[in-house]
């Protein structure tokens, strides 16, 4: 398997030959030398799939590193494919003709980005960044689509995946539709984000490797307000945030503020 190093600079591509070990490469990325061997394959929806199947997939994958900032596709492009995330984050964005820009959704380890538009055939309806360096599996469009033909297991993923991302897509319309001011839009995304880990003590921890800047693209506000309504929450002791890890400390006061 031979996977490529991609700068930043267009056309600047270096080989990597993956052997028995693992090959740290570029970026401070650990590679990903098989899908069958992937640390998260089993916790994702669409890489969980029977030995022959990834293999199948994996015989028609080319894999590729990607610096921050890196762009995967842009939204209005023709559809060549989808990228099935190795390791690292990636956001999607929907951009107006005034130049601003909105994540609707950050796709992490084992998550596949294009998938609707490589479906359809329409042009990608968003585009793709890497939040950080990542390692990704491209499949071309036709035999990707080839490939769901021949792996019914592999179909039913794929609509489960599509279930998700109307799912991710309802609930930004909440954010931007249903609240009204700026507090209400981040009281209700941070209750959506810790909204899956369990409480220990009327509390709930959860790791938000997010910036103020891409919370304030996902719940249509400014970095400043963010940054502003963070201090105001941790001041009224609704929430702490220490590093990397989120603290709700009164879920139900979060609560009061989404539905004032």
């Amino acid at each position: 398997m031979v996977t490529h190093d991609v700068q930043a600079a267009p056309h600047r591509r270096r080989q990597v030959e993956l052997g028995a070990n693992p090959v740290k490469v570029p970026y401070g990325l650990q590679l990903v030398e098989s899908c069958l061997s992937c640390p998260v394959r089993e916790e994702r929806v669409f890489c969980n799939l029977p030995p022959r199947a990834v293999q199948k997939l994996a015989a028609i994958s080319s894999s590729a590193t990607y610096p921050k900032g890196a762009i995967l596709f842009v939204e209005g492009q023709e559809p060549r494919g989808v990228f099935v995330i190795c390791n690292g984050r990636v956001k999607l964005t929907a951009s107006s003709a005034e130049g601003k820009s909105l994540i609707t959704r950050i796709a992490e380890a084992g998550e596949v980005v294009g998938l609707p538009a490589t479906l359809s055939g329409k042009p990608y309806e968003l585009t793709a960044e890497a939040l950080e360096p990542i390692q990704a599996n491209f499949v071309a469009r036709e035999e990707f689509l080839q490939f769901l033909q021949e792996n019914g297991e592999a179909a039913l993923r794929v609509a489960e995946l599509l279930s998700d991302i109307y799912h991710s897509a309802h609930r930004e319309l909440r954010y931007l539709g249903l609240s009204g001011k700026a507090a209400q839009k981040l009281a209700r995304f941070l209750l959506d984000f810790a909204g899956s880990q369990e409480a220990e003590n009327g509390t709930i921890r959860a790791t938000m490797t997010l910036t103020h800047e891409e919370i304030a693209e996902m719940v249509g506000a400014s970095r400043e307000t963010v940054t502003r309504l963070f201090g105001s929450f941790k001041k009224q002791q609704l929430i702490e945030v220490h590093g990397s890890t989120l603290i709700v400390k009164n879920k139900s006061g979060l609560q009061k503020l989404v539905e004032a």
